[in-house]
């Protein structure tokens, strides 16, 4: 697709990416061997290390390359060409990080009586499944299969439906790099190859990223095998901003924690608390700010807002904004249709960000996760009042804190019921740091070190020096 440009896109080329190479789809119902290709002996870590220590500098240096890849995101997803690249750099990033890391995969020695001794050591699952969500395609892709690859296991991917593309260019990077023919299978479909890879007896762990509802299901599919589980779901993630903050970085933590990639982003800080004494000063500057978020044409630099994923969603999170309304919500600015001047975007699918005031904690905006550009604020008073506010939620993925109160930072850090907490910052996400929710917002842990415990099993190994003893 090097010729793509702004407007309909039609893909031709096959898309499952199978034994090193792109293969077209069966026709047969149910009879892909999905797993079979993966499951062939090779050696772990090493060559996975090997290969991408050696190599993969050859693709990430490419500015040409890195270029291409962003642009096929656009078309891929609909968000703008900037948040593109740095995605593209984030899941660069977490390949050499975790290309880093396994070599230095270790067990632990355990000196027991009488001279035995006892060594644990980390090994492989086997063939592990990554179930991915449309929001960040290919930074999604890189993050399931680069932990899963430098523990020793296989991967097969399904992307999400509505963005096939940029995962199968991430299986022909590894090819390129050395990782041998089906070590990464892309394998692509809807509900029903997600149910056919979660049952499947071969698969020994299933990573999805996504809705709470489709998380539950993959976990009920995948218990019946009994297999590890990582579920990355939804959720309603709380902003609070206390009157002493930098009001400047606040602003800004805002609008990154509400507008990037459309707003379609989980740990998104959608429920933004601000206290009363900074209410009027806070909303005058961030909807100033959010009315010159240029929204348009994805792939022009000047662009911040792209398109929402399809129409039925769009659909979906401008009804929200109605509701709000009914609800008794105030509308300071955006929620409504975007008609940009293009005539090859008159038909897309657009939006004005939308940021809402007047909320209460009971409103079905503040309660339930919009998953688009939709901002709503809520006032409050003292802190142990907001972090109450905060936690009354079934969700858990994220929460973030704005004050210049060291103090107050770190003990609401602590009480703050999610997998994450951002202090005087949002949404920024290095992959050195684990990723990962609380409650409904799911279990497991994606990046940083920690994750190669996902991705990995413990053997114990007891070794006797001397005679057995013997009680018959």
């Amino acid at each position: 697709m090097p010729g793509a440009s702004t407007g309909t896109v039609q893909v031709s080329d096959p898309l499952n990416f199978w034994a090193g190479k792109r293969v077209e789809p069966r026709q047969q119902k149910n009879a892909e061997p999905v797993f079979e290709p993966a499951t062939g002996d090779f050696k772990g870590w090493a060559i996975y290390q090997k290969c991408i220590n050696v190599k993969i500098s050859d693709c990430r240096f490419s500015h040409e390359k890195r270029e291409k890849i962003a642009k096929l995101e656009v078309i891929n997803n609909g968000k703008s060409i900037t948040e593109a690249l740095v995605d593209i750099d984030i899941a660069w990033q977490c390949i050499e990080y975790y290309a880093g890391l396994a070599g230095a995969l270790a067990g632990q020695h355990v000196q027991l009586p009488g001279g035995a001794f006892a060594y644990t050591r980390r090994e492989p699952l086997g063939v592990c499944v990554g179930i991915g969500a449309w929001n960040y395609p290919f930074q999604i892709a890189a993050w399931k299969s680069a932990p899963a690859l430098a523990c020793g296991n296989a991967m097969v991917f399904k992307p999400s439906p509505f963005t096939p593309v940029t995962a199968v260019i991430l299986a022909e990077i590894y090819k390129e790099a050395g990782v041998p023919d089906g070590l990464f299978c892309v394998v692509q479909g809807g509900a029903e190859t997600g149910t056919i890879l979660c049952q499947h007896p071969k698969v020994a762990k299933v990573s999805f990223t996504g809705s709470v509802p489709t998380g539950k299901k993959v976990m009920e599919m995948s218990a019946k095998g009994v297999k590890q589980v990582t579920l990355e779901l939804g959720g309603k993630s709380p902003l609070i901003i206390f009157k002493d903050c930098d009001l400047e970085n606040a602003v800004r933590g805002a609008l990154m924690a509400n507008f990037l990639t459309q707003g379609q982003v989980c740990c998104n800080g959608t429920r933004v608390f601000v206290q009363k004494d900074i209410m009027p000063q806070f909303l005058e500057e961030v909807v100033k700010r959010t009315k010159a978020i240029l929204v348009g044409d994805p792939l022009l630099d000047s662009t911040r807002m792209g398109a929402l994923i399809n129409k039925p969603h769009l659909e979906k999170v401008l009804g929200f904004v109605s509701q709000a309304k009914l609800q008794g919500a105030r509308v300071l600015c955006g929620g409504e249709r975007f008609v940009p001047s293009d005539p090859k975007l008159v038909n897309g699918y657009f939006m004005s960000p939308c940021v809402l005031d007047n909320c209460r904690d009971d409103m079905t905006c503040v309660k339930e996760e919009i998953f688009g550009p939709v901002m709503s604020v809520l006032p409050f008073d003292t802190e142990e009042e907001v972090v109450q506010r905060a936690n009354n939620t079934t969700f858990g993925l994220a929460s973030g804190v704005f004050t210049r109160d060291i103090s107050r930072a770190h003990r609401v850090a602590e009480n703050l019921e999610a997998g994450t907490c951002f202090i005087n910052n949002y949404n920024i996400s290095p992959v050195e740091v684990p990723f990962g929710g609380y409650k409904m917002s799911g279990f497991g842990r994606e990046n940083g070190q920690v994750t190669i415990e996902y991705y990995s099993q413990l053997k114990t190994v007891v070794v006797e020096m001397g005679d057995v003893d013997n009680y018959f």
